[in-house]
């Protein structure tokens, strides 16, 4: 079978909500990554094959198809198609996986995997309350009812239930969302985002655009204290979770450039890595948050490696309970899972997180001088992806 290589990924820094990016349409926004993937590899715009692009909240200013809107507002030209993929918050991990399958298969050379998300002007749960409140249904069908009666599907109590089964105490989990934001206050004084982050204007909603480029992630809390994190209000009564302990609500957009070999010869690219296995797998959707645990063991066991053979982790901290029951699971070091912290300091923005940690796990790899990182990151309805890399020089 062919491989698919990886040329280049980007992202821009996340903005937090009502922040420095809430003034760009998430077409436009997602538009910057698009053009600047092009710019910076030198490839002919009209060689792309095609654009798969990750959103989740595929309504108002980002429905109709966010991918080829993002195609049509970008210097690509209109021979360019785009399709947009929803698997809650993996689905720019998963437009990465389908762009791989595609040059693996033959049938594409050059494919952008991309993600984008304004949850300020789309915010979370825009798709299912909007028409609820509108008289036009909801998700949840008669037989799926039957199936799990007396249940609505919530991340928040996906992540109470995992703590509870892993005995992760508060106090533990504002001591590891301590660590993220520490982890990536020094990455940013240390410059170490700049590999993989896009400056864009920044722009707030309302306002308009700033001279000033939006180049450092806007919810690192360089102040951050465990008295101030363990203040923050429960998000329910006798629970563990509060919104200190679990991902920031944030805007942003990432893309990653995958070619065949064929492609790195005719257009004179050098990859910076191989994809090495890619996998998906669906668990309990009750719980809904474990799922990587047992993707990853999977995963490993499927690409003939051990936990140990991989030198970088990128595991999406959705909640904090996620990557502290994975550690404590697949037996990881520490050190090298989430090196430059992760989503409670550097935000969450759905759809486009997959491709914005693969992006930054290809800096890593590179500043570590790192062989095989692995990304994995859980998913609404109890999924979760896994991509291993291989980083080349």
């Amino acid at each position: 079978m062919a491989e698919a290589f990886i040329v280049f990924a980007l992202r821009t820094a996340t903005g937090r909500r009502n922040g420095r990016l809430s003034g760009w349409h998430p077409v436009d926004l997602a538009a910057q990554v698009l053009d600047a993937l092009v710019d910076r590899t030198g490839i002919d715009p009209a060689a792309v094959d095609d654009v798969f692009m990750g959103c989740v909240s595929q309504v108002g200013e980002q429905a109709i198809n966010v991918a080829r809107n993002a195609v049509l507002a970008s210097r690509l030209p209109e021979s360019v198609p785009g399709t947009s993929i929803d698997r809650q918050c993996g689905s720019s991990q998963q437009a990465l996986q389908f762009a791989a399958q595609a040059v693996m298969s033959g049938t594409q050379d050059v494919v952008i995997a991309a993600g984008v998300e304004s949850m300020t002007r789309v915010p979370m749960f825009s798709t299912t309350e909007l028409p609820r409140k509108n008289g036009l249904g909801f998700y949840m069908s008669p037989r799926m009812r039957q199936r799990y009666p007396d249940v609505e599907f919530s991340q928040f109590l996906g992540a109470e239930l995992l703590a509870r089964k892993y005995g992760l105490e508060k106090d533990r989990l504002d001591q590891y969302s301590l660590e993220s934001h520490r982890r990536a206050a020094a990455a940013a004084q240390a410059g170490r985002f700049a590999g993989e982050v896009l400056p864009v204007a920044a722009w707030k909603a309302g306002e308009e655009p700033s001279a000033e480029q939006h180049a450092i992630d806007e919810g690192i809390r360089f102040d951050a204290s465990l008295e101030g994190i363990a203040g923050v209000k429960l998000l329910q009564e006798g629970g563990v979770i509060t919104a200190a302990n679990a991902s920031q609500i944030a805007d942003g957009a990432a893309g990653v450039l995958v070619v065949s070999e064929r492609a790195l010869k005719t257009f004179g690219l050098k990859p910076i890595a191989r994809i090495h296995h890619l996998s998906v797998m669906g668990g309990d959707p009750v719980v809904m948050l474990e799922t990587p645990v047992q993707a990853t063991q999977a995963a490993l066991k499927k690409a003939g490696l051990k936990v140990d053979d991989i030198d970088a982790f990128e595991v999406n901290e959705a909640f904090a309970p996620v990557p502290l029951a994975w550690l404590r699971v697949t037996g990881a070091d520490p050190a090298r899972l989430n090196v430059n912290g992760g989503a409670i300091a550097l935000g969450h923005p759905l759809g486009a997180s997959g491709a914005k940690l693969m992006a930054t796990l290809l800096n890593v790899l590179r500043q570590r001088n790192g062989r095989y990182g692995l990304q994995t990151m859980c998913e609404g309805g109890g999924m979760a992806n896994v991509t291993i890399v291989e980083a080349l020089r």
